[in-house]
């Protein structure tokens, strides 16, 4: 189930795309001023972020601009006037379509489609090639990079940070990525996988002031898009 925030200061308006969203079987989370929409957008988890233009704290521009400089995730905006220099820099920033509100929810929903119809064709395309941020992962080459700069892995490093990605927002256990990674046949201690992300994240979230890799207490670990130290 695609997942979709909705950053929009006007609580009624808010609400109605909510519950017509809701409606159509997607799951919604909202925020009402520009600093929460941002920290929400960060945390990841989500397809899409339906962008309002005038936010306090901060405005859609800058937000859709932060988003940008850490993620891919798709961007509308939103904006109250029929202002060409307001839809020209959200599309400079990085939003990936613009509506001029009032607007009718069909044609909302027909520009959410197509941006999950596009996103759907690029991975199919790039079905080999994990990005989250400035770190993409080749699976069919065995290397990663952040920001062009190659990270040196070993093999049992990349599968380890190849399964993290592939489940990227759920929460693994020591177990399961001992299976994984290791393999039923693996007779060690779960701690091998408590050493082998220490080594993840100084390679990756330590060296380059990023941070993908989280711990789950109790569970064990969490692949999220980036968040910056």
């Amino acid at each position: 189930m695609q997942k979709i925030l909705v950053v929009e200061d006007d609580v009624k308006i808010a609400r109605f795309i909510e519950l017509e969203l809701k409606h159509e079987g997607f799951t919604i989370e909202t925020a009402h001023d520009g600093r929460t929409g941002l920290e929400k957008a960060l945390e990841g988890g989500f397809d899409l972020v339906i962008l309002d233009i005038m936010l306090p704290g901060l405005n859609g521009i800058e937000v859709c601009r932060r988003i940008r400089l850490n993620s891919e995730l798709p961007v509308i905006m939103l904006t109250a006037k029929d202002d060409t220099m307001d839809k020209v820099m959200g599309l400079d920033f990085g939003a990936d379509d613009y509506m001029t509100k009032p607007f009718a929810i069909e044609e909302l929903l027909a520009r959410i489609r197509r941006i999950f119809r596009k996103t759907a064709q690029q991975n199919q395309v790039q079905g080999n090639l994990f990005i989250s941020g400035k770190l993409k992962i080749d699976y069919n080459q065995y290397t990663a990079y952040y920001d062009g700069t190659t990270i040196e892995l070993t093999k049992t490093e990349f599968d380890l940070l190849h399964y993290l990605a592939e489940n990227r927002n759920i929460a693994l256990t020591r177990e399961q990525i001992l299976d994984k990674v290791w393999g039923y046949d693996y007779f060690g201690e779960t701690k091998i996988v408590d050493v082998y992300i220490r080594y993840l994240r100084s390679k990756i979230d330590d060296f380059f002031g990023a941070k993908f890799i989280h711990t789950v207490r109790g569970v064990g670990y969490l692949f999220k898009d980036e968040d910056h130290k």
